[in-house]
Parts: C-alpha cells; structure tokens; sequence
C-alpha cells in the first residue's frame, strides 16, 4: 500500500514538473503564431514618399527606393484618420459643430446698404421762359423749401413783351375776346397764376422782375444756378427731394438671387442709431445684373418723417429667407469650408467623444449669411470642425493624410508620432493665426530663397490685380528664375527633401502654365493653383515673414479662391477692377 502511495506521489509531482517546463513554450508557440498572422497584414511605404502603399516589400515605384515597413496605428485607425491631443486641441482653439437642420433655424442673410433720395418723390424745378436771374432767394443745398415759397426772381424780355400785349389786350376784351383770351393763355403757358395775371390788369403796369414760385416742397440738393446767370425756357434750376421716405438699395451676390422676393420684411439698422431697428418691405429687385459688381440692387423704401435716414448713409438689412421645400438643407458655417480647385471640403469628426479627424469632399448650395447650404457629402448629426479648420489641415498634411493637398491620403499614423506633430503645429495665438515654426525645420538660407520666390508671387498677383496681361507673365518668368535658384542641398532631412520636391513641381507646372496663355481668365485659373501649392509650401516652411491668406467666394464662377498677400488689405487678382476689394482675411501665417 506504500508502494502505490510513493508511484502516485511521483506522477504528480512529473506532471508538475511537465506544465511548469512546457506549458509556457505553449504559451509562446500561440503568441509567436498570432504574430505570424499579423506579420502578413503588414503595409510597406517609401520613407520619401508616403503616400506609397504596398502589401509587399520591394522598391518604391516612385523613386526606386527600398521600401520600410509602414507603422500600424496604435489606435486602430483606418488610413485617412488621424488623431490629436487635448492639449493640441487646446492650442489651436479648435472647435467643432454637430451639423443639423437645427443649425439652419436662423436663416438670417445680412446685407449691406446705402440710403438714398426716393427717386419717385424728387423734382427738377425749371424756369418756363428765358431771361437772367435778378435774385436767387435760395442760398444753400440742404435748404428746406415748401410750395409756393419764392425761390427766384427773373428778367425776361419777351415775358416784358407779353405783359404788354395783356395791357393792350384789356381794351379790346369786348370787341376781341378770343385775342384776350389768347394773351392770358399765353401767361398762363409761362406758369404765371391767375392771380399774378389779375394783378397785372388791375395795375395796368409791366413787371419787370417775374417771380418763380416751388411747385413741390421738399429740400433742395442741387444748386444748378447762380444768381445773375443767363437761362433758357424748360432750364433746370434746382433739384428738391422730399426726404419723408427714402430708399434703402442693398446689394445681393448672383448666388443669393433666388432666395429673396418682393414683399419680405427686412430689418434695417444704422450705426447712427446703434439701438434701433427699423422695419420696412421689399420694394424692388432689379432685373439687370451689375457686370462690373456682378450683384443686383434690392430696395426698400423706409419712412423718414423724423428725418432719421440722411442720404448717403450706411446701413445693414438682415432678411428671414425661405426655402422653396418643406425640409430645411443642413447648413455649415462658412469657417468650416476650405476651398482648393472645384473641391470643397470639411474636417469631420470621428470616433465618438475622442479628437479623431478626417477630411470629407463636400458639395455646396447658396450662401447664406455666414452660411453655407450643403447639396451633398454631410449627414444630419455629422460632427465638423467650424474653428481652426486650416490648422487641422495642416496636421493632415504633414501626415500623409488626404487633405487639400493630398487627395488620395497615404500612410496610417501612430498615436504617438501623430500628437508630437501635431503640437509642434499648433498655432499659440488666435484661432484663426497659425505659426509653423518647427513644422518642418529648414535653414534660414532656404527660407530666404523661399522669400525671394514669394516676392515675385506678390508682383505676379498685383499684375493680375492691375488686369495686366503682360505683367503677368514677366513676373510668372521671375517666379521660375528664383525657384531655379533654390538650393536643395540645403534641405538634409528626407521629409523636407521629399515635401519640397512634390511642391516645387505643382510650382513650376502653374508658372509655365501663366506663362503660355496671355488671357487673363486662364491666368487667373492657374494662379489659382499656383497660389495654393506655395500656400502649402510656406505652411511647411516658412519665410520668416508674416503672410495673409485671403478668401473671394466669387472668384472661379463662385467656387471661391484664395490668394496671398504681405498686406491684410484685400487687393483681389481675381475681379481685378472691377471688384477689387471683394474678399476677407482668412489665415494669417505668422
């Protein structure tokens, strides 16, 4: 019985000794299995150019490049997305939008106006018969006048004439009454009264000097005599507006047009009465489009009976619009829109409450306000970033993540290298400041090449500004020298080196584009594109200059375009002169 308890004890204690020995090699046989698996969803990419994908390893087809195993997301984010920090967020003052039809219950579109005279209620007041001005009894514009109040007192000689013909006239009115009656008809014609007429028979004497009475009242805006000047019948002598009601005029862009109609209620404010809001009524939609403006006038017509609204003042409209549906289009605000070629796109949030992001194309309706409408590409409840939107772009690009720059997005980002750079991106002033030193470290010599290149951008645009053919393309062929000149032996990081040589040719294709054509239309497409490929290029870079980034919504047949500038004042080179101050600051890169 002994021996069976000893034979028991030493199995157990073998196999003790067996799963202690052998059951964590199990263990690493699975874990070294699951790695296998893994292993075979491993992407390569190139190290210069990221945007290379490839399941296998091998050369880079771009470059020739061995290709390095490409870094898996730690946060399982698929190709597109990426993610930034809290405190990134922070930094850049990023802010976002849950989209909806909630967003769009105040579709108020402000509007910018001028007051001017009613045109229905002004007057000319002419002289009905030549002669010269003895007495002008109305000495300033701006001058109050009523009907009936003397404005003038006049010599006419053939007036003197007729006078006497009536004085003739009375003795025949018994035995010629028709040649009586024609004399007074004659006076009358000269807008003499019957009383003026009764006076001269019941004297028997020639004015000398004929009295001009106003026939309207109102306030005189226009001297167009002086006193002692010669004048001819039907001559205009002053101009008088009753200013009791005047008009509104506003401005409305093409792609407004449709939401307005005759009979809205608008509201209009004046910075003259900060506190007030006065209401009034469409009156008038101008059929005729401005060419040179490209807008058309709006009119409503205000009461003034306190002479509130003086002509020539400024005021803003805002109108409740309507939709021609029952359903109400998803509205974004115009910040959250960024424009490159015909795309237009957003930023949208993903991944429930964490800071993931990735750019979505989108499609877009009228403007309204500070709003878009969005046809296509936005869903009810969709997240979007509303403010900061560039920065964020910025962080996409210096990942290889589809951005206005890189449509087809590229290498997956880990958690880790993603927050890093995106925090040396972040902008540390105002939301809509970026400063992108340490982007992408490059030496003040490169930078200063870069500058040389921006100076001849600046000339380029003002030729186009200027609608001068020919100045733009001198300035397209100085562009090309100083891009010649740069120096890439600089530039000792592969990341610059790559960002740069992708740039520089999207650079040289937009210049040699301008350079071939000498239509302005096709120069302006391109520079289009040529302004957004050195926009990027100075994101990454830097000039060590401050940079304006501005905005037209109407250039490129209402597309929208940007443009840089070293001024904050709008020189747009889209419209030239005829809207040369149309656009807003949109960036300014510090």
């Amino acid at each position: 019985m002994k021996k069976y308890i000893i034979y028991i004890g030493l199995l157990a204690i073998g196999l003790l000794l067996g799963w202690l020995l052998f059951g964590g090699s199990s263990k690493e046989e699975t874990e070294h299995n699951h790695d296998t698996v893994a292993e075979t969803n491993q992407m390569w990419t190139c190290s210069m150019h990221p945007q290379i994908m490839q399941p296998e390893s091998g050369d880079c087809p771009i470059c020739g490049m061995d290709l390095i195993p490409a870094e898996t997301s730690a946060d399982g984010l698929v190709a597109d997305q990426f993610k930034l920090t809290e405190n990134a967020m922070a930094l850049a003052n990023i802010e976002t939008t849950v989209v909806g039809n909630s967003v769009a219950n105040d579709n108020t579109i402000k509007l910018s106006g001028k007051i001017v005279e009613n045109e229905e209620a002004n007057a000319v007041q002419v002289s009905y018969f030549s002669g010269r001005i003895e007495r002008l009894h109305v000495n300033f514009t701006g001058e109050n006048v009523r009907k009936g109040q003397l404005l003038a007192t006049i010599y006419s000689p053939e007036l003197y004439a007729a006078q006497q013909e009536l004085i003739t006239a009375i003795s025949l009115k018994e035995s010629q009454p028709a040649l009586y009656k024609a004399v007074r008809s004659k006076l009358k014609l000269w807008k003499l009264s019957e009383n003026q007429i009764n006076q001269i028979e019941a004297s028997g004497k020639v004015q000398e000097n004929v009295p001009v009475y106003a026939t309207v009242s109102g306030t005189v805006t226009e001297k167009l005599v002086e006193q002692g000047d010669y004048i001819k019948q039907g001559q205009p002598l002053l101009k008088i507006a009753n200013l009791k009601t005047v008009w509104a005029n506003f401005d409305v862009y093409e792609n407004q047009i449709n939401l307005f109609k005759k009979g809205q209620e608008i509201s209009i404010t004046t910075n003259a009465y900060p506190n007030k809001e006065f209401k009034a009524k469409v009156d008038f939609i101008d059929p005729i489009l401005d060419t040179k403006t490209r807008v058309v006038k709006l009119r409503a017509v205000i009461g003034n009976e306190n002479d509130v609204f003086k002509p020539g003042m400024f005021v803003e409209g805002k109108i409740q619009t309507t939709t021609s549906t029952s359903e109400q289009p998803l509205v974004i605000p115009t910040s959250a829109v960024l424009w490159t070629g015909k795309r237009s796109i957003v930023y949208s949030k993903v991944k429930g409450s964490e800071p993931i992001f990735e750019m979505k194309e989108i499609e877009l309706g009228a403007k309204i306000g500070d709003n878009y409408q969005v046809t296509n590409g936005l869903r009810n409840g969709d997240e979007i970033v509303t403010n900061g939107a560039f920065t964020v772009d910025a962080a996409a690009q210096l990942q290889g993540k589809k951005s206005m720059m890189n449509q087809k997005g590229g290498k997956t980002t880990t958690g880790h290298e993603g927050h890093h750079r995106m925090e040396e991106a972040m902008p540390t002033k105002e939301s809509n400041h970026a400063n992108v030193n340490g982007r992408i470290k490059v030496p003040n010599g490169f930078q200063n090449q870069l500058k040389e290149v921006f100076i001849s951008y600046i000339d380029l645009k003002d030729g186009l500004a200027k609608d001068n053919s020919k100045e733009v393309v001198k300035q397209s062929r100085i562009l090309l020298t100083e891009l010649g000149k740069i120096d890439m032996k600089l530039l000792k990081d592969n990341n610059a080196h790559s960002h740069w040589m992708s740039l520089e040719k999207e650079l040289k294709l937009s210049a040699n584009s301008i350079i071939a054509t000498t239509d302005l239309e096709e120069q302006r497409s391109h520079f289009k594109h040529l302004s957004t490929h050195l926009g990027s290029v100075i994101l990454r870079f830097g000039i060590n200059e401050k940079v304006y980034n501005q905005f037209c919504p109407m250039a490129d047949d209402n597309k929208g375009a940007y443009w840089l500038s070293k001024e904050e004042k709008v020189i747009n080179p889209y419209f030239g002169a005829s809207m040369i101050s149309c656009g807003e600051v949109k960036q300014v890169i510090e």
